[in-house]
C-alpha cells in the first residue's frame, strides 16, 4: 500500500517540517510505503498533488496543515470516481475538522499515530458548484470577517483573531435580504448569516451544531434572522452555554440534505467554504453522503456523533 504525506511547511510554526521523518516512520509502521510532498506557494499546490497521486492509485493521502490544506486535498480527490482514503494531521489555527474527529491538535506526531489504530469513518462532503467543503459553508455579513483577518494574525493569535475582528465588525453588521430553500422549508427575509455544517465544530466552538452526527447524510443548518448587536452577543453566550441558541426565536435550526440560496435584491452574498471565499450566490449546496473515508480517533469520539448504522469497533469495546 502506498501513502503520500502532503504537508504545508509553514503551518504550526514549522513543526511539520521538523517532524516529517517521524511521520513517515509511523506510516511505514502502519504498513504503507510512504513518501512526502512539501506544498509550494503556487496556488492550489496541495490540491493538484492530491489529484495526481489519487490518479496514480495511491491508497492513502495524509493532509498535514491547517483547514485550508485539508480543504485543498478534499477538493483534489472528491471529483474522482476512485478516491484514496485520507488522514489529517492538524497544524493550523482553529483545526475544526480535527477537533470533531478528536485528533490531537498540539502534537503532529501524536496526530499521525492515530493511523496506527486503524479506525476509519465514512464521512460526508459538501459540494457547492464545482467546489467541495468538508466542514462548513455559510454566507451573510458576519461570515465575511473570515476574509478580513490577515494570515499573519491567524497564525499568531488563532481563534482570538476572529473574535477581535468580529467585535470590530459588529457595529457595521447589516442583515441581507435572502431566499433560502432547504428540505423542510423556505426562509425568505433578512438574515444576519446562515451556516451549514458537517461536524459539531465551527470556528473552534463545539456547540454550534450540538446534535451533529458525522456521516449521517445531512447538514446542520443554522439561519440567524435579522439581529442587532445585543441579540448577537446574547446568541454567542447561548452557544457557549451548552448550545442553547438552537431554541432561540431568532434562530432557525434544522437538518437538510441540500440548500439553495440567493439574494432577494441587488445584495451580494459571498459564500464561505471552510473559511475561504467560494463564490457568490445564487448557489446550490448538496451533501455527498459517505463520499470519503478518513482515519479518526474514534475511541475519543462520543457515540452520539457517529451514525448508529456504522459498526466501528473501539479499543475499549
Amino acid at each position: 500500500m502506498r501513502a503520500r504525506l502532503i504537508y504545508n511547511p509553514t503551518s504550526g510554526h514549522e513543526t511539520l517540517r521538523e517532524n516529517v521523518g517521524d511521520i513517515l516512520n509511523i506510516l511505514e509502521k502502519a504498513g504503507y510505503e510512504a513518501s512526502a510532498f512539501r506544498t509550494t506557494p503556487e496556488e492550489d499546490s496541495a490540491m493538484h498533488e492530491a489529484r495526481r497521486v489519487a490518479e496514480e492509485g495511491f491508497d492513502l493521502i495524509i493532509a498535514a496543515g491547517g483547514d485550508g490544506t485539508i480543504n485543498e486535498v478534499v477538493n483534489g480527490i472528491s471529483p474522482l470516481e476512485k478516491r484514496p482514503e485520507i488522514a489529517i494531521i492538524p497544524a493550523g489555527t482553529t483545526n475544526d475538522f480535527a477537533r470533531a474527529l478528536k485528533i490531537p491538535r498540539d502534537d503532529v506526531v501524536e496526530a499521525a499515530k492515530v493511523i496506527l489504530k486503524k479506525q476509519k469513518l465514512p464521512i460526508d462532503i459538501g459540494q457547492a458548484g464545482d467546489k467541495y467543503f468538508m466542514n462548513i459553508a455559510g454566507g451573510g455579513s458576519m461570515t465575511e470577517l473570515t476574509y478580513e483577518v490577515p494570515s499573519a494574525y491567524k497564525s499568531i493569535l488563532g481563534y482570538l483573531a476572529y473574535l477581535l475582528k468580529g467585535a470590530e465588525l459588529l457595529p457595521k453588521n447589516s442583515p441581507i435580504d435572502m431566499h433560502i430553500e432547504y428540505d423542510d422549508g423556505v426562509f425568505d427575509g433578512k438574515a444576519t448569516l446562515f451556516l451549514i455544517g458537517l461536524t459539531n465544530s465551527i470556528g473552534g466552538m463545539e456547540q454550534i451544531a450540538p446534535d451533529s452526527v458525522i456521516g449521517d447524510g445531512t447538514f446542520s443548518l443554522i439561519i440567524v434572522k435579522e439581529t442587532n448587536i445585543r441579540d448577537l452577543v446574547h446568541l454567542i453566550a447561548l452557544v457557549i452555554n451548552g448550545g442553547r441558541h438552537v431554541d432561540n426565536p431568532k434562530v432557525i435550526y434544522t437538518k437538510t440534505k441540500k440548500l439553495s440560496v440567493r439574494a432577494n435584491n441587488d445584495s451580494k452574498i459571498m459564500i464561505n467554504l471552510d473559511g475561504e471565499y467560494g463564490g457568490d450566490a445564487p448557489m446550490d449546496l448538496v451533501n455527498l453522503h459517505n463520499h470519503l473515508t478518513i482515519y479518526a480517533n474514534i475511541d475519543s469520539m462520543p457515540d452520539k456523533s457517529i451514525p448508529e448504522n456504522v459498526n466501528i469497533k473501539k479499543e475499549s469495546d
